[in-house]
């Protein structure tokens, strides 16, 4: 028998947005993968509308997140690269983290940031967050219950995201301890052990995983008795690194791909994340095992007949990255773009910054469509204002996508897509139309823009700069109309400083 829908209000639907870290443009059936098996994201693709051409905000974690939940880009954003807030002390160290809270977390949002979520609370929704924060640290202001959640369940820090079996995690305000033994990224195999046998890696299989208790608390949130309609942001820590997850999964691309090399390093010699004995298999399940759950909760949303009035939107913070015993080229994750390093997460060509994005809503987004509309990370909070009935922030600078979530003709367009990006030697891009305009490694003293013609060159590979000078020209023109001097001095780049000095 069909459950009793909660949601007492049609014209505002429940509200999903699931975010994966790390998960590149390719590595979707429904975008193109071939060898990782993803049929419940496939599915909301089929009944709903894929996205082409949509954006995030940065190509890392923080600043990808902070873009989402002010509606702001990298020009104006409040957090423009990932600040672990070193002026506390020892923050880069895992155990003394894990022993002082006052050691997590990054650099808080200004005070008086006013998020997505508070929005969607003004206008009637129940708000909740499970995942990985990434913007703000305990016992301040910045925190997921402070900032418009009313409920949160996960990684305060995104360093300490660096396990998926971690000592703890948080529900709201306070930590949760779970029956994990501190094993801090980057500890090698015994010195002593065989790489091919899977008891050299038995200390990186803890009890408690991170994304299973996570899950459960998701489901908790969507399953309570309430009249309103909730929004739900599941930023999940899955797929990046490090490489753990469940056996039963792991089992499965095992005997699906057949045996292959350790990725693996010592106690004592210098390696990234956890060491991982059938590292294919192992990323491949974490991949399925996020499908797995996507599935489960739209199963409960149909058999509560909340799906027909909820939209899920399904997409990632960045690209795939390039550490850890990931494999990006093999999996082909950036599909139609190069996916190694420099090309990846953390760059702003295509395959660091593209995204897949997916949005699902019965009756209202035509089924099986598809979409080139041009779109990024900033117009999500004015896009989910309109769907909540209410207004955004005249200070965005994203626009609504709702006429093409619809297929409706009055879309609005943006004039460009606008990035600038602190970090891996300092990076401003923008897309204009057909056109990528690159300009990289811009605190080694790099005078040289690229320009690419993405309609014949998505894979940014044949630079047409000197064929278009007037491009270049633009260029300067759109840093110089977006550009704001950050207040951290960390996320300046002196060169643009020094360009908008000139304005």
């Amino acid at each position: 028998m069909t459950a009793k829908s909660a949601n007492k209000n049609p014209d505002k639907p429940n509200i999903i947005y699931i975010l994966a870290d790390d998960l590149g443009y390719g590595e979707l059936g429904a975008y193109g993968q071939t060898k990782i098996e993803t049929p419940n994201i496939d599915a909301l693709a089929a009944g709903g509308m894929i996205f082409t051409q949509h954006y995030t905000g940065a190509p890392v974690c923080a600043p990808a997140r902070s873009v989402l939940l002010t509606g702001k880009h990298l020009g104006h954003s409040p957090v423009r690269g990932n600040d672990p807030w070193r002026s506390r002390g020892d923050v880069w160290n895992y155990k003394s983290a894990v022993k002082d809270s006052t050691l997590e977390g990054q650099l808080p949002l200004p005070e008086g940031t006013t998020l997505l979520p508070e929005y969607l609370r003004e206008a009637g929704y129940r708000t909740g967050m499970i995942g990985k924060w990434g913007l703000g640290a305990p016992h301040s202001h910045s925190i997921p219950t402070k900032m418009g959640f009313d409920y949160f369940y996960g990684y305060n820090c995104q360093r300490q995201a660096h396990s998926l079996t971690p000592v703890h995690l948080y529900e709201n305000d306070y930590r949760v301890y779970l029956p994990n033994d501190t094993t801090i990224p980057g500890t090698g195999i015994p010195t002593d052990a065989d790489p091919r046998s899977p008891e050299a890696y038995a200390a990186y299989n803890q009890p408690a995983y991170a994304p299973t208790l996570s899950f459960e608390k998701l489901m908790d949130f969507v399953r309570e008795e309430d009249d309103q309609p909730f929004f739900l942001y599941w930023a999940t820590p899955i797929p990046h690194l490090p490489l753990q997850a469940p056996k039963q999964w792991v089992d499965y691309y095992v005997e699906k791909f057949g045996d292959e090399d350790p990725y693996y390093f010592r106690e004592g010699e210098k390696g990234s994340y956890f060491p991982t004995r059938y590292p294919h298999a192992t990323y491949a399940a974490m991949v399925s095992y996020l499908d797995e759950n996507v599935g489960k909760l739209v199963a409960h949303l149909k058999e509560t007949g909340e799906f027909d009035n909820t939209l899920i939107i399904f997409t990632s913070d960045n690209g795939p990255t390039y550490l850890g015993g990931a494999d990006s080229p093999w999996f082909n994750s950036g599909g139609p773009f190069p996916e190694e390093y420099g090309r990846g997460k953390g760059f702003l060509y295509e395959g660091g910054i593209r995204v897949p994005m997916i949005a699902s809503w019965p009756g209202h987004v035509p089924a099986g469509s598809r979409t080139d509309h041009i779109s990024g990370f900033q117009d999500v909070l004015p896009t989910l204002c309109t769907v909540a009935k209410t207004s955004a922030p005249d200070n965005t600078d994203g626009i609504d996508f709702m006429p093409t979530l619809l297929n409706e003709s009055n879309q609005l367009k943006h004039d460009y897509l606008y990035w600038e990006y602190p970090e891996y030697k300092g990076q401003v891009a923008v897309r204009m139309e057909k056109w990528k305009i690159i300009w990289k490694n811009i605190k080694k003293d790099n005078k040289h823009v690229e320009v690419y013609d993405l309609s014949v060159d998505p894979a940014e590979q044949n630079d047409l700069a000197d064929q278009h000078p007037e491009m270049v020209k633009r260029f300067f023109e759109i840093i110089q109309a977006e550009h704001q001097t950050p207040a951290n001095k960390r996320f300046e780049i002196p060169a643009v400083e020094a360009l908008f000095s000139k304005k």
